[in-house]
């Protein structure tokens, strides 16, 4: 299963999944159609799944146009999402899985961005290749999603959850927002030398027009503030030790940064 980044939009990114040999492709979260079409034209696919992971437009805007040229493909999204997702046909819980390229999908339930907001995950294929993680908007390279439907105790969870994956897991997330989320992180866990080096090393790639999108799980646990809400340095910055109130905390500074 090959990946393909497409840059929509001001900041958002659509994922294609690849199979070449049976000339059948996936798509997640796709913000329009037109990229997409170009995508599967150039490389001579089938779209046969729409994987959404919420219903934000900015994830399912083009999944009507995408259907009128694949009538056949199935839209997949969680359960809780019902008429909210246009072609929607499945309707997935936490714990379910999907199928593309021979390879089995974990769904996981991880609300907190909105109400119903799923992740897919799939395990490595082999020992020597990354599990992919696609996550919408509940992680970001460095950040985290808006409590737009959820509770910060529903958000922990759901981060939890995610944060518990092996460490060379890619997470493939929706937008391009790594370079602002690691000036966030900087004013609450200043003294991290990994996260210094990271800033240094995302500065860098975006002022050689380069995406910092997939990152990978290791580097998130150890950079990412919100994933880091058992750290005494995070605790220390948000004066207090309690989970919710660190993670709480750090999501208001960072909705007013």
């Amino acid at each position: 299963m090959q990946i393909e980044r497409l840059p929509v939009r001001t900041d958002n990114y659509i994922f294609v999944l690849c199979d070449a040999a049976s000339g059948s492709a996936a798509v997640v979260d796709p913000a329009e159609a037109q990229s997409v079409l170009r995508c599967l034209q150039a490389r001579e696919l089938k779209l046969v799944a729409i994987f959404i992971t919420h219903h934000h437009h900015d994830h399912i805007g083009g999944n009507l146009e995408l259907l009128a040229s694949f009538p056949h493909a199935t839209v997949y999204a969680g359960a809780e999402d019902r008429d909210r997702v246009p072609g929607q046909s499945v309707f997935l819980h936490g714990g379910d899985r999907v199928e593309f390229a021979g390879r089995a999908g974990e769904v996981l339930f991880v609300p907190g961005h909105t109400r119903a907001h799923i992740a897919y995950y799939f395990p490595p294929s082999t020992p020597s290749e990354p599990g992919e993680l696609f996550v919408g908007d509940t992680i970001f390279a460095g950040g985290c999603g808006r409590l737009s439907e959820g509770t910060p105790a529903q958000m922990l969870a759901s981060l939890q959850q995610l944060r518990s994956l092996p460490d060379a897991t890619r997470v493939w997330c929706a937008h391009e927002y790594t370079l602002k989320n690691l000036c966030f992180a900087l004013t609450v866990d200043g003294e991290n030398p990994i996260l210094q080096q990271r800033f240094a090393d995302v500065q860098r790639a975006r002022t050689r027009g380069e995406a910092t999108v997939p990152s990978v799980l290791g580097i998130e646990r150890r950079t990412n503030p919100f994933l880091r809400w058992d750290e005494p340095a995070l605790q220390a910055a948000m004066q207090t030790k309690d989970p919710i109130r660190v993670f709480a905390r750090l999501r208001g500074r960072r909705d007013l940064f």
